[in-house]
Parts: structure tokens; sequence; C-alpha cells
């Protein structure tokens, strides 16, 4: 069952506030950075909205920074429609190795180092989201929480969490909504902070080896 830290816990949202204001002031110039660049070499919109599930299953829009081309979508519906390997790494993880919808360059950068997400502390801010949690998904996703789903929906979704903290990216769903759903019963304070120090040292570790 869902615990109070992870569900309706005041601290945890003080929390969230009172560190999503720090990234926000820590990370204002990069954001900027990122901003301009975008502008520059591609053009079109900076932010880009997508619509995904939040606590209760109330809807919002989830922020990032642009990285992939304007008719990602069609192209992602024309590539999982003819190849049938490509269909079953995103069925399996949502998500694919080699994925042609992303701008070159920049879009690649954006999107190993996770600064892409940045803009997600804007959703901290505003109450969609929370520093840790589940990953936000959209609404077709929900069937791969199968009897987790009450878990999922119980909480807000974090900009960070179990799975993206302590496993690799190519890690199966299953596994990621194991620890979701493990996060969500056992959640605590001193766990917010140590999955938050994971995530710090593992995307210090990508700087630090030039995977970036």
């Amino acid at each position: 069952m869902p615990n109070s830290w992870t569900t309706s816990s005041r601290g945890k949202r003080i929390f969230d506030v009172v560190f999503s204001v720090f990234m926000l002031v820590l990370f204002t110039p990069v954001m900027l950075t990122i901003a301009l660049l975008l502008k520059f070499m591609d053009g079109g919109p900076v932010f880009y909205g997508h619509t995904r599930v939040g606590k209760g299953g109330e809807e919002f829009r989830c922020y990032k920074f642009r990285t992939m081309a304007m008719n990602a979508d069609q192209r992602l519906d024309a590539l999982l429609k003819d190849n049938p390997a490509l269909r079953a790494e995103w069925n399996d993880t949502r998500k694919l190795r080699e994925d042609p919808r992303i701008i070159p360059g920049i879009g690649h950068l954006l999107r190993k180092s996770s600064l892409d997400e940045l803009p997600q502390v804007f959703n901290v801010i505003l109450g969609d989201m929370s520093i840790v949690g589940p990953r936000p998904v959209v609404e077709d996703e929900l069937e791969y929480y199968g009897r987790y789903r009450h878990a999922y929906l119980s909480v807000r979704p974090g900009l960070t969490g179990p799975w993206q903290s302590a496993q690799r990216s190519d890690s199966t769903y299953s596994e990621r909504v194991r620890l979701d759903a493990d996060y969500v019963r056992n959640g605590t304070l001193v766990k917010d902070v140590v999955i938050v120090l994971l995530t710090a040292r593992k995307f210090l570790k990508l700087n630090a080896s030039g995977a970036y």
C-alpha cells in the first residue's frame, strides 16, 4: 500500500518546492544557453509540452526542451508500422536506441545528458510533479503497470525516480514498474535524498566520461 510520505505528506511538498527553486537558480544560465542554441541551430519552438497522466489520473502538460523533429510523432508511427524489430524494442522499453527522430547534434546531447528534462522543474513548482517519484507516463502506458496502476496514480510523477537513479536506461519496462511500485510503498525523505544524490552522481559520471 502507498505510504503517507509519497501520497500526501506536506513535508514532501516543501522538499519539492525548496529543491526545485534551488535547481531553478542553479540551472537558469544552462537553460538559457540551451534555449538559444536550439533556436539558433534548429528553429521552431524551444519547449515541448506533452500530455502526461499525473496523480489521481489528472492530465497535465509535461515540459521538456524540444529534441525531436517537428513531425516526430508521425515518424514514429511510420517506423513502428514498417519495422517489427523496432516495434518490439519500443514495446519493451518505450525507447529506441537509434532514434532517427532526434535533432542531430544538440538533440542527442540534451537527451544523453537528460538536460532536456530541466524544464520539468516548473512542473514541480506548479504541483504537477514531485522531485522524486515514478516518471510521468502517457495514458497508454498505464496498462504496463497492471496491478500497480493504483500505486502510480496515488502519487505525483517525479523529475527523477528509483529507475533513473539506479538502473541502466535499457532495462525492461517491467523492472521500471517494480521499482516504482516499491518506491510508492516505501518512500521516505531519506530515500528521496538518496535518489537525488544517485541521480546527480550518474549525471556527473556521464559528464566526466565524455558520454555527452
